[in-house]
C-alpha cells in the first residue's frame, strides 16, 4: 500500500454502513461460543489457535459478499483469498484476539475492512463483547457506537510520550531494547492489545498501540480509522504498508518518538 494519491476516492456513506452492520452480524455470531464449556480449540500451522466462533464468523461475510459483491475479492485468515474483477477487496479478521477469547477476555474484535487501488477505502473494529464498534471511511471521518449511542471518534492530544498509554497484543515479538527504550521515554506499557487497542487510540482514550508482528487481516480497517481519526499509522519502519508485518498507530503528536524507540 501506498500513500494515497491526492484524487482518491472517497467512501461511500453505503458502503461504509453496509460494512459495519456485515462485522457486527459477523461478530455477534461469536457471541454463541465466548465463555461456553467445551468449546473446542485447534492450533493451526501457524502455532496460533482457532475456534468454530472464528470459522463461522468468516463464512457468515464470505456468503454476505458472495451473494452481494460477486465480482469483489476477499482476504480472509481462515479461509485464504478469493480474486475478484470489481478492483475491491474485503479484508476480514473473524476473531481478532482469539487467544484472549478462548480465555474469556471480552477485548476480542471482528475487523473488517474494503481496500481498493489506493489503499483501505473502509474499516470496521467491532467489539461483540463490549458492544461497541469503531469505523471509518476515507472522507467520510470515523465514528463510536456503543450503548451511549454514535459519535465522530477522534485521536487525543497528548503531546508527548511522558505518561502515554502505549498498548501492545503482548511483548513476545518485541525487538530487543524497544520496550527498555519506551519505558525511559516515559510511555506506560499495557497489553490485550489487538483490535481493541486501536480502537482506544481512535478514540482517544490511549495514546498509541504497537505490534511489532502481525498479517494484514490484522491491520487491514486500520489506516482509515486510525487517520480518519486524526491520528498516524505506519509499520515500524515508518511506510504505510498493509503487508508489512507490523504496525504502529498513535494520536500523531508522539509518533515520530515511538518510531526512534524501534530503530
Amino acid at each position: 500500500m501506498t500513500d494515497p494519491a491526492p484524487t482518491a476516492a472517497p467512501a461511500s456513506p453505503e458502503l461504509l454502513a453496509e460494512a459495519v452492520a456485515l462485522a457486527t452480524a459477523a461478530g455477534d455470531l461469536t457471541l454463541r461460543w465466548f465463555r461456553t464449556t467445551g468449546l473446542e480449540v485447534e492450533t493451526k500451522a501457524d502455532d496460533t489457535p482457532v475456534t468454530a466462533a472464528d470459522r463461522a464468523a468468516e463464512r457468515h461475510v464470505r456468503e454476505h459478499l458472495a451473494a452481494h459483491h460477486p465480482g469483489d475479492g476477499i482476504i480472509g485468515e481462515e479461509e485464504g483469498t478469493v480474486e475478484g474483477s470489481s478492483g475491491l477487496r474485503w479484508v476480514v479478521d473473524p476473531i481478532d484476539g482469539t487467544y484472549g477469547f478462548v480465555h474469556g477476555v471480552p477485548l476480542y474484535s471482528t475487523l473488517l475492512a474494503v481496500l481498493d487501488d489506493a489503499g483501505p477505502l473502509v474499516g470496521v473494529i467491532h467489539l461483540p463483547a463490549l458492544g461497541e464498534t469503531v469505523y471509518a471511511g476515507r472522507g467520510l471521518g470515523c465514528f463510536q457506537r456503543d450503548r451511549h449511542g454514535e459519535r465522530p471518534a477522534r485521536v487525543n492530544d497528548h503531546p508527548d510520550t511522558r505518561g502515554a498509554a502505549v498498548m501492545t497484543s503482548g511483548i513476545d515479538h518485541w525487538p530487543a531494547g524497544s520496550l527498555d527504550r519506551l519505558h525511559r521515554l516515559g510511555a506506560k506499557v499495557r497489553t490485550w492489545g489487538d483490535g481493541y487497542g486501536y480502537a482506544l487510540v481512535a478514540t482517544g482514550r490511549v495514546e498509541a498501540m504497537i505490534d511489532p508482528e502481525v498479517s494484514v487481516w490484522d491491520l487491514a480497517p486500520l489506516p482509515v480509522v486510525i487517520e480518519e481519526a486524526g491520528g498516524s499509522f505506519t509499520t515500524l519502519d515508518g511506510r504505510r504498508d498493509l503487508w508489512g508485518g507490523s504496525g504502529i498507530a498513535s494520536n500523531g503528536r508522539i509518533h515520530h518518538a515511538l518510531l526512534a524507540a524501534f530503530d
